[in-house]
């Protein structure tokens, strides 16, 4: 079953057992993503479906950012509960020990051995974590290693 026809099973579970913020928090989802396919006029496959849950879930990071800095804990903790539900559609993300682990590879391999090289690293190692790891950290981990 592709991720987009889990969702759709999972909504309707939700709605059959009630779960009201899950089946808000799916029909969003669902929304956003058949929005995606009508502007892109095609259909997406499960990567493209990740895509489209990564932007849903990067924008609720947003907001508990917003509502944090408003002081407003009660849409803080909804966000909270609502990116949680839109994560574990997600694959595990890496940890940074793990990214540096892939770093420290790509740099032996290509020699690199000063912060010039910061380019070539991050051309060779982004598809290597796309989707499983931020984009930042990355970033952060390969300036670390390279002095």
């Amino acid at each position: 079953m592709d991720l987009k026809e889990t969702l759709r099973s999972d909504l309707a579970t939700a709605m059959k057992e009630g779960q009201t913020q899950r089946r808000d928090v799916l029909r969003m989802v669902l929304a956003a993503i058949k929005q995606t396919e009508v502007d892109s006029q095609r259909v997406l496959d499960d990567e493209g479906v990740q895509d489209v849950l990564r932007k849903q879930l990067k924008q609720r990071q947003e907001s508990i950012a917003d509502f944090t800095k408003a002081g407003r804990p009660d849409e803080v903790s909804r966000e909270l509960a609502e990116s949680a539900i839109i994560q574990s559609y997600l694959p595990q993300m890496m940890t940074r020990d793990e990214v540096e682990i892939l770093a420290k590879g790509i740099i032996e391999d290509l020699g690199v051995s000063d912060a010039k090289g910061i380019g070539q690293v991050m051309s060779r190692l982004m598809p290597l974590v796309k989707g499983r790891a931020d984009g930042r950290l990355v970033n952060e981990v390969v300036r670390g290693l390279l002095p």
